[in-house]
């Protein structure tokens, strides 16, 4: 997986060492070319200078390709600026940032960009959301403990009651699309084939979610 972090501070940094380490394809940005010095000897990934919203400096790092985008500068608006640059110039298929100002949680919802809030971010929150990529929020709630995600439900599930796949205080099924149409469903609505499941999750329960359905895609 490539992954782009814009911002090479203690959080950028740690990051990027954790998912090199995996063997992830990382390149970093950062205005100072100081912040090289937070990354340990040898580092395997690429490190770039410049603003994480300079298109020159993105497509130098191969934004084209990339699979992920992290923006965690230190302040919000260059921040809402990368990621927006990184979702709708580049496409790029999963784009997360971190805020430090509660307010700006909006203008990232209305862009479609699930945040981490600078008082409870920790490198294990990225770096799990960035592992759940297939279930990429769609709508974050609070400081991010609650998302709303959505799935192509597995044909290995069709005929089962779709409140099956509730898990008391962790994971609940809120909608369901069919042929188009959304619905929200009953207690014995069976699903079928095609289906497209939007899921309430506790974020600490994605892991779970991922697996089930995984485990049922039979991978």
């Amino acid at each position: 997986m490539r992954v782009i972090i814009a911002g090479c501070g203690r959080a950028g940094s740690r990051l990027a060492v954790d998912l090199v380490a995996e063997g992830h394809d990382v390149r970093l940005i950062d205005r100072s070319p100081r912040a090289r010095k937070l990354l340990p000897d040898g580092f395997p990934g690429q490190f770039h200078e410049g603003n994480g919203y300079s298109r020159a400096v993105l497509e130098a790092t191969g934004i084209q390709h990339a699979d992920a985008f992290v923006a965690v500068t230190s302040g919000d608006n260059s921040n809402i600026v990368s990621a927006r640059t990184a979702k709708e110039t580049y496409r790029v298929p999963v784009v997360l940032a971190r805020i430090y100002d509660p307010r700006s949680a909006d203008i990232y919802r209305d862009l479609g960009i699930p945040t981490i809030a600078s008082v409870r971010w920790t490198v294990h929150e990225i770096h799990r959301m960035l592992l759940h990529r297939h279930l990429t929020p769609e709508i974050t709630f609070g400081n991010g403990e609650t998302v709303l995600v959505r799935s192509l439900l597995p044909a290995y599930l069709t005929g089962r009651r779709l409140t099956e796949f509730d898990v008391d205080g962790e994971i609940r099924v809120v909608e369901v699309t069919r042929a188009g149409r959304s619905r929200v469903p009953a207690h014995d609505t069976p699903a079928e084939s095609g289906d497209l499941v939007t899921f309430a999750v506790a974020a600490t329960a994605l892991g779970r979610l991922r697996a089930f359905l995984d485990k049922e895609l039979g991978t």
